[in-house]
């Protein structure tokens, strides 16, 4: 279905934006694995993090990866389950993962944590330096990338039309359903600014 086919680079920056999970697909020790994971797009480039001594990190180094990142906005209904689809926007973006630059490092990593839940970095104590030795940030180029949407309402037959079964879309989005303290938070400790906002603001990060 070439007419799904997005080559607007503002729209995959656009469907970048809007969600935090991608999942990394590559082989690793001859087997072939998707992991799931939060990203960020910085400078035009992915960037992951995970342990130092993750195994899955180190091998994505070593071979070609693919990064997928979709966002499912409404389940098309249609007057048969033949025409029955989504509504999606999905990317996939093809290259190789290489360490951040040390000079790098640190301020991409609170970059990464603003970009998860703005505000946040300024609200708790800085990272060890153990703390950010035992982060590795991995980033790859947006240079070569995929994207398709899918936005269409239902395409029945006209024989169906015609009949009494319902058509249409059933819209789907995110917000935040609740926050939850921490159960060894100490009482009247409320929650902070950008757990407020966020809380309150409505995206659909998922």
């Amino acid at each position: 279905m070439p007419e799904k086919m997005e080559r607007d680079r503002a729209a995959l920056d656009a469907l970048c934006s809007e969600t935090v999970l991608a999942h990394v697909a590559a082989f690793v020790e001859g087997q072939a694995i998707a992991m799931p994971t939060a990203f960020g797009v910085f400078d035009d480039r992915i960037v992951i993090h995970g342990s130092t001594g993750s195994r899955w990190m180190r091998a994505l180094q070593e071979h070609e990866a693919s990064v997928s990142i979709t966002r499912a906005t409404g389940l098309v209904v249609a007057r048969s389950m033949f025409e029955s689809s989504m509504w999606y926007r999905s990317a996939v973006v093809f290259g190789r993962f290489s360490p951040v630059p040390t000079e790098e490092h640190d301020s991409l990593l609170t970059r990464f944590t603003e970009r998860l839940l703005p505000g946040r970095s300024a609200e708790t104590r800085p990272s060890t330096r153990k703390e950010i030795a035992a982060t590795m940030l991995l980033a790859m180029p947006t240079e070569r990338w995929s994207l398709r949407v899918s936005e269409d309402m239902p395409d029945d037959e006209p024989s169906d039309v015609a009949g009494d079964a319902w058509a249409g879309v059933i819209q789907l989005g995110q917000s935040v359903t609740g926050v939850l303290p921490a159960p060894d938070l100490r009482p009247g400790i409320e929650a902070p600014g950008s757990v407020a906002a966020f809380a309150r603001a409505p995206h659909g990060l998922l």
